[in-house]
């Protein structure tokens, strides 16, 4: 156990000085005032709650830049240090494979977690300086807390994919098709077969597990269907969210994505040849 916590302490050091990291959390931080400020100013006008309508703002933001950061995060934590030729000096120590990717996995979801709370906190903070009133202040805890599943799921898909090639170009390569994939193409791909088949063989529930499945959408159905302010802001209707993701699929889909790439992580990283 001391060990572990010797690497989480170590990768939440290295994330942090990470200059990368650093630009892009400075980045979320400017978006989420920035979203705060502009996003919420037609909403008393329109009489919609501000609040609501800064979550879903802040939500459309955490889909893309948080697993972008997650991926630059981990993407070479073991391939960078199989390079180095640390990774081998690492191994001499009395620790186990499974005990780095542990490590590092808690190590960077820690740092990835402190760049939402600094970003969504900052956020928080205009708002209660201006003296917002809303009753939607556990859909912002909840927005907070998927934020940071999300990050450590793409942590982990990063600690997955650091552990197959051999060159970080590889894997750097291999994260950013990635991120594209789950994060752009899947659902501009969706969208294009559902217009292409008119309705006909993808009905409405298979439509609602093909988004559940996608840890982005998962992560949108999470924080914009559990409350009728943000479901308002958002302007979804309930007939919207009668499937499967107006549930709990969506929270065990996104722990799922957390889960199952760790254990591949540990497997594909037991299985390397240093």
């Amino acid at each position: 156990m001391r060990e572990l916590v010797i690497i989480a302490i170590k990768e939440f050091r290295d994330g942090i000085r990470n200059r990368w990291f650093l630009g892009a959390t400075a980045a979320l931080v400017l978006f989420s005032l920035s979203l705060t400020f502009l996003g919420s100013a037609p909403a008393g006008t329109v009489g919609v709650d501000q609040l609501a309508v800064t979550i879903v703002s802040l939500a459309s933001l955490s889909v893309f830049l948080l697993p972008l950061m997650a991926l630059l995060l981990s993407y070479d934590a073991l391939v960078g240090e199989v390079e180095r030729g640390t990774m081998l000096l690492l191994l001499t120590y009395p620790l186990s494979r499974s005990d780095i990717i542990i490590g590092k996995f808690l190590g960077q979801t820690l740092g990835l977690g402190l760049a939402t709370v600094l970003g969504f906190g900052s956020a928080a903070l205009v708002l209660v300086y201006g003296g917002i009133e809303s009753a939607n202040w556990m859909a912002f805890g909840v927005l907070m807390g998927s934020s940071v599943a999300l990050g450590a799921a793409f942590v982990a898909l990063g600690l997955a994919i650091s552990a197959m090639p051999r060159q970080r170009s590889a894997a750097a390569a291999l994260a950013f098709g990635l991120w594209l994939c789950l994060v752009i193409v899947y659902d501009m791909a969706l969208l294009g077969a559902l217009v292409a088949d008119g309705g006909e063989g993808i009905s409405a529930p298979v439509f609602d597990v093909l988004l559940t499945v996608n840890p982005a959408d998962a992560f949108r159905m999470i924080n914009l269907s559990g409350f009728e302010d943000v479901r308002v802001a958002a302007g979804l209707v309930i007939s919207d969210l009668e499937g499967i993701g107006n549930g709990f699929a969506p929270v065990l889909s996104l722990g799922m994505w957390v889960v199952v790439p760790l254990i591949l992580a540990v497997v594909l990283f037991r299985r390397k040849q240093l």
